[in-house]
């Protein structure tokens, strides 16, 4: 018991640490971002020098990391509101279609009329489902892409699995894909899986995976009724 409260104890330490940090590194970041972007205004020809276009990647770069950060730090923060799953599930599909029609990837779903009313925190678990799509959109390298999202019920809990014909995981990856700052993409941050994880967690559900190289990944996601 002692052992868990000072784990516990830990958590939050490190949870107003990052808070404190994301915090103070936001606030000169903007300022930044916004005085380079005056200097564009003021001097179109600066986009000419060959490291202009570095400099503002990186920028975004960390406001990226710094928006994951405090994402994956308050992930346990939830307003649960009673949620249809059907419809919840068909509104995510449906936002995230236009981009997979763009990049020529085939979404099929196959998503029940009645699926159980959940206790959700809407926000967070769309970005969860938005997290697992764009995963799977991005292993994505050949001309035939498909993702598959497909919901059912086990035992009275709605299971929801989002497939792709991507590069698919070695086990060793598949070991370390949830965890932060370990990432395979080269611009990934190593923590938008890690926050998928601990939403799907704080709503006491699970996520695993299943993933074959060069054929696909598998991500399932249990949420309890």
């Amino acid at each position: 018991m002692q052992k868990k409260s000072a784990l516990e104890q830990q958590k939050k330490d490190l949870q107003m640490t990052l808070s404190k940090l994301t915090h103070e590194i936001r606030n000169p970041i903007a300022l930044i971002q916004s005085e380079l972007q005056m200097m564009e205004t003021a001097h179109p020809e600066i986009i000419d020098f060959d490291g202009w276009y570095q400099v503002m990647e990186n920028l975004e770069y960390i406001r990226t990391l710094l928006n994951e950060l405090s994402q994956y730090n308050n992930a346990n923060h939830l307003t649960l509101i009673q949620t249809d799953m059907t419809v919840f599930l068909n509104n995510i599909t449906s936002s995230f279609k236009p981009a997979l029609d763009y990049l020529g990837i085939t979404l099929i779903t196959d998503i029940p009329e009645k699926l159980p009313l959940l206790f959700l925190d809407q926000v967070k678990m769309r970005q969860a489902f938005l997290n697992l799509l764009r995963n799977a959109q991005e292993s994505i390298h050949h001309s035939h892409g498909s993702i598959t999202v497909s919901a059912f019920l086990i035992d009275g809990n709605v299971s929801v699995q989002i497939s792709d014909n991507g590069c698919g995981m070695t086990e060793c990856q598949m070991e370390n894909i949830f965890t932060p700052f370990v990432t395979y993409k080269p611009e990934g941050t190593g923590l938008g899986l890690s926050v998928t994880r601990q939403i799907i967690q704080a709503h006491k559900g699970s996520l695993q995976v299943h993933s074959v190289p060069e054929e696909g990944s598998t991500f399932q996601v249990l949420l309890r009724g």
